[in-house]
């Protein structure tokens, strides 16, 4: 029988804690196992089934919970990422700074729109294709990442997993246009430091490539402006509908992207459910395994020490850094709610809320495996010649620009 009071003991967060050290050590040790999304899927139900059985047996409506959660996030995530695949931009602008910098600034605003992956995805390509006669790169990609397919994201439910999650446990839709301050503050940083970092790097090109490029312009063309139409179905399914109209017009969306995109398109973006499939394996064991942490830190929040704004920005902002910032916002959203603050949204605080809003955000910017999108990325520059730094090379960029900018953001706006 389920009891609504049901706390595990401690012992019961190690499959979580197990499963998030997995995710982001076996890619770096164990790579070739970690290819198959099969053996992802066993990992997840090697650790998530102890899980599951512990809740048949205790709390069974949490279970039930966390199932139909799993299936909103996947249904949003699998629509966005078909309708993007289906939209195909392509062409070759000068690859000046202003024109680079704009290509930034459109991401980081389109992220929020379509997220994080799917702005990702669509605008990484032509960004690169824009540069392909310039040497000078790497820079461009790692400002992607933190812009595009991190920082930007943080304005609506859309734009980044955790902040979907919120949505799902009560957070209402226009509430992350709180961010907004945060993310013009971020994101005007970002673009200027990037300016004038692609400035001096433009001028050391030599004049071959920079002639070269100007040569060989091509404009911008996009196909597959059907998906358009369908993407505006996605952001008003999850503004104005409720489960399971929710998700039943999502997947219609989805599905009716897939019947009327041409499938050269699909095929010029190198379309693959790989990455979906790898998505959901690893996040059915997720959403299993974290129960027993989300209920003792509602249970006990309060001891832990974690109780300012500040405290909540770089504890969520550093453990997205290294670990999923989905699962991430949830266990300090709980340990949060558990601590008594003013009920002004989902049982804490505006600010409280902010706090590990951005900071899951955000500093899934700090490490190639801080968020999704991240790697997806660095693949697809390498697969196009340009020479990405290492796993520790990346964080001495995120290091020397991301955690300045941070100590700006908490200084601003959680003093």
């Amino acid at each position: 029988m389920a009891d609504a009071h049901f706390v595990p003991a401690t012992v019961w967060v190690l499959p979580f804690v197990a499963l998030l050290l997995s995710i982001a050590l076996l890619p770096l040790v164990a790579g070739h196992f970690w290819e198959s999304n099969l053996r992802k899927l066993g990992v997840s139900a090697i650790l998530g089934l102890p899980v599951v059985v512990l809740y048949l047996r205790g709390n069974e409506a949490a279970l039930h919970h966390a199932a139909l959660d799993y299936t909103s996030f996947m249904v949003l995530l699998g629509s966005l990422f078909v309708i993007t695949g289906g939209i195909f931009l392509e062409g070759d602008l000068p690859a000046t700074p202003l024109t680079n910098t704009t290509f930034l600034a459109g991401g980081a605003a389109l992220a929020s729109l379509i997220g994080t992956t799917g702005a990702s995805m669509l605008l990484v390509r032509p960004l690169l294709q824009t540069n392909r006669e310039r040497k000078r790169v790497t820079h461009t990609v790692v400002f992607f990442i933190f812009l595009v397919s991190n920082v930007g994201g943080c304005l609506t439910p859309l734009g980044d997993p955790p902040l979907f999650l919120g949505y799902l446990a009560g957070v209402p839709f226009a509430w992350t246009l709180r961010l907004a301050p945060a993310w013009l503050l971020a994101c005007g940083v970002l673009l200027a430091v990037y300016f004038l970092w692609d400035r001096r790097e433009y001028a050391r090109e030599s004049r071959e490539d920079l002639l070269r490029d100007r040569l060989e312009v091509r404009p911008l063309r996009l196909a597959g402006k059907e998906n358009i139409a369908l993407l505006l179905v996605i952001v008003a399914s999850v503004a104005f509908l409720k489960a399971p109209y929710r998700e039943t017009a999502m997947l219609a969306a989805a599905l009716a992207s897939y019947a009327i995109t041409q499938p050269e398109l699909r095929a010029a973006n190198r379309f693959s459910f790989a990455p979906l499939l790898e998505v959901g394996a690893l996040f059915a064991g997720i959403f299993a395994t974290m129960l027993p942490a989300l209920d003792i830190l509602r249970a006990h929040g309060s001891a832990l020490g974690v109780r300012e704004p500040w405290h909540y920005f770089w504890s969520a902002g550093m453990l997205s850094s290294f670990l999923d910032n989905a699962p991430t916002y949830l266990t300090f959203l709980a340990l949060a709610q558990g601590q008594g603050l003013p009920h002004q949204v989902v049982g804490v605080s505006h600010e409280v809320l902010a706090a590990i809003s951005l900071g899951a955000v955000f500093m899934g910017a700090n490490s190639y495996i801080g968020n999704g999108p991240n790697f997806m990325v660095r693949s697809i520059a390498e697969e196009r010649g340009v020479a990405m730094p290492s796993f520790g090379g990346y964080m001495l960029y995120s290091g020397a620009i991301l955690l300045p900018l941070f100590a700006l953001v908490t200084l601003v706006f959680f003093r």
